[in-house]
């Protein structure tokens, strides 16, 4: 009995040590972790099972009685060992789905290792974190006026029978933000497409019950093209045309959709590859037009696009072709300019960057005069990039740092963000990321967070979707999630020293950015 009671506690044990509490597994969704519970739950007993089986051929036969308190004993310590692995197991679960790194008030949140002067960052705040306010409005009215004529040159182009028919351009990002910090800036622009007649686009989002999106395809969605009448717009081309088509790609050589799929699915692929042909020609035809130089900056990224001017400077534009889903402001798009990589076909990513630049603005309205949520982020962003030049390759980008921001913003209350606390409110945000890392898990600022202002009226099924986690990737490459982890603890040491140097009262007086 002794023996049996001590190899009860050891299970017992097991499914303490094996709870993932105390070990968690990273980046599960609350379905996931239902299914995990279940299948612990059955190893659990089935070890148990194993263990009577192996004492009853351990113990010497009882009598009729001991055999009574042997079955007894085995059964209370096995519902006991039974009921402690589902409770641990329960509790582990709504740990899980708690927000990670969430400054819930001050006491919860520990202080990040940077001590700032308060004046070195209120010069660098005001002069030298942002590009002004004047500059800004000139480039974007410049990127604007010439995105319009690349545009519709682009579109004088296509035949609107057989190829995409492209929209008006949606600005997005920092420059749209009033955030701008990269020089030379950079500007970012959303193109619709919709199908010419008689097409049609059919968005399904992974969220959707319908969807057969893989789990590790969260935040991605597919373009259905089907066919409105009975025959397919392309047949009534000439056969030597140089034509992409939706339905059957170029030249009715190569799909652009998987034509096993009824009605056939959208290839990402094929319309970049469209859309950066397609850029190149209609720049062809109004280059004249204009005295400076484009040239296309990653093959890989449609529209990735440098414009330099005979005095030497650039701005740096990206035109990224899109998918409207209908009567909302969300897009699939074919990349992130600030993505590694992207999604294999037929998967498009989700952008909600207009959500994100509108919440920006909502959330301006409701701060005090002055407030310090976007210095926070400039002088962030600036610590990214030159601790990068120090550090080397990580997964960090400036989107991860506003999604930061973002989450802190609709935690804070209003009265926390004036501009005396700039420095309280940057440690807020290097806290919130070195926890995000601890925990290899950064949600997205909008899917799924009940905490979004219902006055930027998400679509349903977005709030309703599980979070996504920006930090997925970091699960499996351990290597880049070492160096992203040391580049941020970095970062956080050299803040005060960088700043400094852009500083009138540094050493060496250097101003430059």
């Amino acid at each position: 009995m002794p023996g049996a009671v001590a190899k009860l506690f050891v299970v017992v044990a097991a499914a303490i040590l094996n709870q993932p509490s105390l070990f968690p597994q990273e980046n599960v969704t609350v379905v996931e972790q239902d299914e995990e519970l279940m299948r612990r739950m059955r190893e659990h007993a089935e070890r148990l099972e194993r263990e009577r089986v192996k004492l009853e051929a351990e113990l010497p036969p009882p009598d009729e009685v001991g055999q009574w308190e042997e079955a007894y004993s085995w059964y209370f310590w096995g519902t006991v060992s039974f009921l402690v692995f589902f409770a641990i197991e329960m509790c582990g679960a709504e740990t899980a789905g708690s927000d990670v790194g969430v400054p819930e008030d001050d006491e919860a949140l520990p202080s990040a290792a940077v001590v700032l002067d308060k004046d070195v960052l209120s010069y660098f705040c005001d002069k030298r974190a942002h590009v002004s306010s004047r500059d800004t409005a000139r480039v974007r009215e410049f990127v604007e006026g010439f995105a319009d004529d690349l545009l519709e040159s682009l579109r004088s182009l296509s035949d609107r029978r057989t190829v995409a028919e492209v929209g008006d351009f949606v600005g997005i990002g920092s420059a749209f933000e009033s955030r701008q910090t990269r020089k030379p800036p950079t500007c970012d622009l959303l193109v619709p497409l919709s199908p010419p007649e008689p097409l049609d686009f059919r968005v399904g989002l992974w969220c959707e019950a319908s969807s057969r999106a893989p789990p590790d395809r969260r935040g991605c969605g597919t373009v259905r093209v089907s066919a409105l009448g009975d025959a397919c717009p392309c047949a009534s081309v000439d056969s030597g045309e140089d034509v992409l088509c939706l339905l059957h790609g170029k030249s009715d050589a190569a799909p652009v959709g998987d034509l096993r799929e009824t009605p056939p699915l959208l290839a990402k692929d094929g319309v970049m590859k469209w859309f950066q042909e397609s850029l190149t020609q209609a720049w062809g035809r109004i280059s004249h037009k204009y005295d400076f130089q484009v040239t296309f900056r990653r093959l890989d990224a449609p529209g990735a696009l440098k414009i330099r001017f005979p005095s030497g400077k650039a701005v740096m534009v990206n035109v990224i072709p899109a998918v409207r889903l209908a009567d909302t402001d969300a897009y699939l798009v074919s990349h992130f300019p600030s993505a590694r990589d992207g999604p294999p076909d037929p998967f498009w990513p989700l952008s909600l960057a207009v959500y994100e630049r509108d919440l920006l603005k909502h959330l301006s309205k409701l701060l005090p005069p002055h407030p310090c949520h976007l210095n926070c982020l400039q002088v962030v962003t600036f610590l990214q990039r030159k601790q990068t030049a120090l550090t080397g390759e990580n997964a960090l980008s400036d989107y991860h740092w506003k999604t930061v921001l973002l989450h802190i913003l609709l935690l804070r209350p209003a009265s926390e963000w004036t501009a005396d606390r700039t420095e309280a409110r940057l440690r807020d945000v290097l806290d919130f990321m070195h926890g995000s890392l601890r925990e290899k898990r950064l949600r997205h600022a909008l899917i799924g967070n009940g905490r979004a202002p219902p006055e930027l009226r998400l679509p349903e099924s977005i709030l309703k979707a599980e979070p996504v986690n920006l930090f997925r990737d970091l699960v499996l490459k351990r290597d880049l999630h070492a160096a992203t982890v040391r580049h941020v603890q970095e970062m956080s040491r050299n803040a005060a020293a960088i700043l400094q140097e852009y500083s009138p009262l540094s050493s060496g007086g250097r101003l430059d950015c």
